[in-house]
C-alpha cells in the first residue's frame, strides 16, 4: 500500500516546488513556537545549520504524531558567519538586512527532515552560499520598493526567483535548497522507498 506523503510546512515555496516535481503532498502547519525553540537553542549555544535542523525535526516529528504516512518537515536559516539572520519583521528590518549582507557571503542553512509514525527516518542539510555584491543605498530602496511585503517571507530579505536575483554576484549550490527545499536528496530517498517512480 502507498504511503501517504504529508508536508509539515505554511512555506508557499516548498509547496510549489514538491508539486511541480509531481509529489502530491498535503500541507500541514506544524503550529510550531519556532520563536521560542530558537531562543531557546541560542541558549544553548547552538550553530545556525544545527538549529536548522532541529527545527525541521520538530515539525517532522509534531505533525508525524498526527498523522500516518510520511510527514516532511523543513527549516531554513541564514547564516552570515556565525551569525544568524531571521525573516525581517518589516520592511525597516528588511532594510537593515540587506546592508548588512551587502558585499558578503552567506550560508543558506536549509534542512529537511522526515519522520513516520513519530520517528526521525531521514534527513538532509543543504549548506549553499551565496554573494551579494556591494549593494547602493539607491539600489536597496528601489528593490524594497519593488517588491514590498513579499520579502518578510525569506530569512534574507529576498527571492531568488524574482527580483532578488539582481543582488547577487556568485551563487554555490543547488537553486531548489536556495528554495527552500533540498528537492533532488529528497526524490532519491522517495525513490528509495519506492514513492516515486524510480
Amino acid at each position: 500500500m502507498s504511503l501517504s506523503i504529508t508536508l509539515a510546512s505554511g512555506s508557499a515555496s516548498r509547496r510549489a516546488l514538491l508539486a511541480g516535481a509531481g509529489i502530491a503532498a498535503d500541507a500541514v502547519r506544524p503550529n510550531v513556537d519556532e520563536d521560542a525553540a530558537k531562543a531557546a537553542m541560542r541558549r544553548e549555544g547552538l550553530s545556525v545549520r544545527d538549529q536548522a535542523m532541529q527545527l525541521a525535526e520538530l515539525k517532522a516529528q509534531k505533525v508525524s504524531r498526527q498523522r500516518p504516512g510520511l510527514v516532511i518537515g523543513g527549516d531554513q536559516m541564514l547564516a552570515l558567519g556565525d551569525e544568524a539572520f531571521d525573516k525581517p519583521a518589516d520592511l525597516d528590518a528588511a532594510r537593515r538586512h540587506l546592508q548588512r549582507l551587502s558585499g558578503q557571503a552567506h550560508r543558506l542553512e536549509t534542512a529537511i527532515a522526515i519522520a513516520e509514525d513519530g520517528r526521525l527516518v531521514w534527513r538532509h542539510l543543504a549548506r549553499p552560499r551565496l554573494t551579494m555584491r556591494v549593494l547602493s543605498d539607491a539600489f536597496i530602496e528601489s528593490y524594497l520598493t519593488a517588491c514590498g511585503p513579499a520579502l518578510l517571507t525569506t530569512v534574507g530579505a529576498y527571492q531568488l526567483e524574482g527580483h532578488g536575483a539582481q543582488l547577487f554576484r556568485q551563487i554555490e549550490g543547488d537553486y531548489f535548497s536556495i528554495l527552500g527545499l533540498p528537492l533532488l536528496p529528497l526524490l532519491e530517498y522517495l525513490r528509495v522507498r519506492q514513492l516515486v517512480p524510480a
